[in-house]
């Protein structure tokens, strides 16, 4: 088995070009990466940590998630 360097894609996505052809420390696909360690102030690649809920109140009877949202103003003339 070859060994081989892992870089890890600390300059981001990039998928202007085909997975073999990658420029370096980038990636074509990535979820839920994040490359800077805030606790110890350096580079190393892990998981985000997970977003809380903004509301407890449930926003919509429907199945399945929400995929886009508006805000509509009502003016009353008098």
């Amino acid at each position: 088995m070859a060994n081989f360097k892992l870089k890890s894609p600390i300059r981001g996505i990039n998928k202007s070009r085909l997975p073999d052809e990658q420029p370096e420390m980038t990636s074509p696909d990535m979820n839920n990466i994040r490359v800077f360690d805030t606790l110890d102030d350096r580079i190393r690649v892990g998981q985000r940590p997970g977003a809380a809920k903004r509301y407890s109140q449930q926003v919509a009877t429907i199945p399945g998630p929400i995929v886009a949202m508006c805000e509509v103003t009502v003016v009353i003339a008098s």
